[in-house]
């Protein structure tokens, strides 16, 4: 697994003039191939009047799904150019959607390229990106009476609680990097007298 990747912060849309063509560049998360295509079809369905809605999509930490479509503009002047800036970008989870409106004027396979190209890359610093990094999830087992200061010293200490469950004891939910696993178990008996239980869970990615 990667340690971390980065995607879009949000979804939004960014907009931009190239001699009098609109191009509007429709960005969001996506988790998996089908949410992508799925954003595909909501911005399809938001401008039936376009004359191309281009897309590009990268799924996965490593990149391992990239799929462009030009969507009826020359072939390799829009999906591709908007992939290699996304792939450029280091971006991951991510969708593009450039919804063109001509104005007019012809721009050449040039100018498409540097169209799409560009419209995915304003889109991205207008909308802002994260890094979202790999984590050890790990569950924490506290009596009651210890539950609400350890859980004040987690979050002190600047770790994320993920989840909190009442039971018979606390259980807490949180994320850790992989190199504080040792050093966190040390810190959590010392915390809790060594009454604390503690079990490391799977890998999952989270906000860095």
């Amino acid at each position: 697994m990667q340690d971390e990747y980065r995607t879009v912060a949000r979804e939004g849309v960014h907009e931009t003039e190239v001699n009098r063509s609109r191009f509007l560049c429709a960005l969001a998360p996506a988790a998996t191939e089908r949410e992508a295509q799925e954003f595909i079809a909501r911005v399809r369905k938001e401008h039936p009047g376009a004359n191309h809605n281009c897309w590009a999509y990268v799924i996965g930490a490593d990149a391992s799904v990239q799929k462009a479509s030009d969507d009826g503009e020359p072939g390799g002047t829009a999906g591709v150019p908007m992939l290699q800036m996304l792939t450029r970008r280091e971006m991951r989870y991510v969708v593009a959607v450039v919804t063109r409106y001509f104005g007019g004027v012809k721009l050449g396979a040039g100018g498409l390229i540097r169209a799409y190209g560009g419209a995915v890359g304003e889109a991205l610093d207008a909308l802002g990106t994260l890094t979202r990094r790999r984590f050890r999830l790990a569950t924490v087992t506290v009596d009651h009476q210890r539950a609400g200061k350890l859980q004040n010293e987690l979050r002190s200490t600047g770790r994320e609680v993920r989840d909190v469950r009442y039971g018979e004891a606390v259980t807490l939910e949180i994320g850790l990097p992989d190199a504080d696993v040792e050093a966190f178990r040390g810190w959590l008996a010392d915390a809790t007298a060594g009454t604390a239980g503690f079990e490391l869970g799977g890998e999952a990615y989270g906000d860095a």
